[in-house]
């Protein structure tokens, strides 16, 4: 049976220079095929009086547990055809968006189209120009020669790493990206040719088992199908629902060796010398900041010089709540708490986090940087070492719930990298002779 596209809609309102709406719409086709398949979820997991286990007609779940249901289809909409597609429109289309978009209204109804309704902030055009040949003074390193050292071990030591790599297939601690689909008893795709991207990591405690038992010695190419919790949650909790996934695995990013060829592309690097002095500036610090650390700071110093960015008030308020919600994730954070300038300087932070994703993304726009599959494997490349981290500005939003590594949307990635990618091309075209 032929499978159709679908095709999802996408609308920009601009109701002012810094606000407007995105409205994605959802064919009434999908919302039908889901909303049938959230009926027959609910249907499984509840008891009714004077109704046998899984014996409760659909229409009395639908009169009854409507609340439920629609919860459930939020929640498993926006996972499975939004999300992904929310984020590769605003860089498509060269939105100049400030923060992330914010849902405020959900429209779901059976046999109706559903619509995602967004709230954006805006921010006016920066008019770049001439930036390449601004005068930089890159920090430099310090003159220890235990540090080349370091660089040359580092190096011997993952290239052997390589080299006992034994199957090419996953392992814990890899990074895995796949397709994922929904199909029905006879593995017919439920929603047509519509496929989610993901992207996993493989973690190693023990409430990653069942990532591990779905995962493990697989290979690129498998395709396989599974009704695993750790999709089903992903997807949604309020039903216990029980879809069966068709699952393609694209890559595989092998945490064993750190990749020197993926290293040096991310950085354009020819030589061996040029590789060896691009890790010394994780290796070099000043005052606890290493030389790659600085040489971005420095970066973000020289631009916002040149072009000044004021942001409201309520953009900071917002990244503010962003920044707080992640010290508290650090032991440490009471005893931050507790010191006279932590507000001020939590709102400092959060201003200038929010000033450099602004100049980032316009700056990517203007510049017209694509980013790649390849640009993300060389970005996540880095997450191999923690010492290799220190090359990342931008960091992977948080993949773990209650300390078990779950799926993540492959664009939330890709706009990390993206970020990534195009500080680098700033840094290369002030430090290139």
């Amino acid at each position: 049976m032929k499978q159709k596209e679908v095709s999802l809609g996408f609308e920009v309102n601009q109701v002012s220079p810094t606000f407007g709406t995105i409205t994605i719409t959802i064919p009434a086709s999908i919302v039908t095929a889901a909303y049938n398949e959230a009926v027959k979820a609910q249907a499984k997991s509840i008891k009714t009086y004077g109704f046998h286990h899984d014996t409760t007609p659909y229409e009395y779940v639908k009169q009854n547990f409507e609340k439920n249901i629609k919860s459930y289809l939020e929640e498993f909409l926006f996972k499975h055809f939004v999300l992904n597609f929310l984020y590769s429109q605003i860089r498509e289309t060269r939105l100049n968006v400030a923060g992330d978009p914010r849902i405020t209204e959900i429209n779901i109804q059976e046999n109706e189209d559903a619509k995602f309704i967004f709230d954006v902030s805006l921010f006016p055009k920066i008019e770049f120009q001439n930036w390449k040949y601004y005068a930089f003074k890159a920090p430099k390193r310090k003159n220890y020669k235990d540090l080349d050292r370091q660089a040359i071990d580092f190096i011997k030591e993952e290239k052997n790493n390589k080299k006992e790599l034994s199957k090419n297939t996953v392992h814990t601690s890899d990074w895995v990206f796949f397709d994922l689909w929904i199909v029905d008893q006879e593995n017919n795709p439920i929603f047509g040719k519509h496929k989610e991207s993901l992207w996993i990591k493989i973690g190693e405690e023990e409430a990653d088992r069942e990532a591990q038992n779905l995962f493990l010695s697989k290979k690129i190419g498998d395709i396989f199908y599974t009704q695993d919790d750790v999709i089903q949650e992903y997807f949604g909790t309020t039903i216990g629902s029980n879809y069966t996934f068709g699952i393609q695995i694209r890559d595989v990013i092998h945490n064993s060796y750190f990749c020197f060829e993926q290293f040096k592309k991310h950085f354009r690097l020819k030589t061996k010398k040029e590789l060896a002095n691009q890790l010394v500036e994780i290796f070099s610090y000043r005052n606890d900041i290493s030389q790659r650390q600085a040489t971005v700071e420095e970066t973000f110093k020289l631009m916002f010089s040149k072009y000044e960015i004021e942001i409201p008030n309520y953009l900071t308020l917002r990244q503010q709540k962003n920044v707080l919600s992640e010290i508290q994730k650090n032991p440490d954070y009471h005893v931050y708490k507790n010191q006279k300038n932590f507000e001020n300087s939590l709102k400092n932070l959060a201003e200038k986090q929010i000033k450099e994703i602004i100049l980032i993304d316009q700056l990517a726009s203007k510049e017209k940087i694509k980013i790649t599959h390849e640009d993300i494997t060389n970005y996540l490349n880095l997450t191999k070492r923690p010492r290799m981290k220190e090359f990342i500005y931008f960091k992977i939003p948080e993949t773990t719930v209650d300390c078990q590594e779950m799926p993540i949307s492959s664009e939330l990635i890709a706009q990390q990298s993206l970020r990534e990618k195009t500080v680098n091309f700033i840094i290369y075209n002030f430090t290139r002779k």
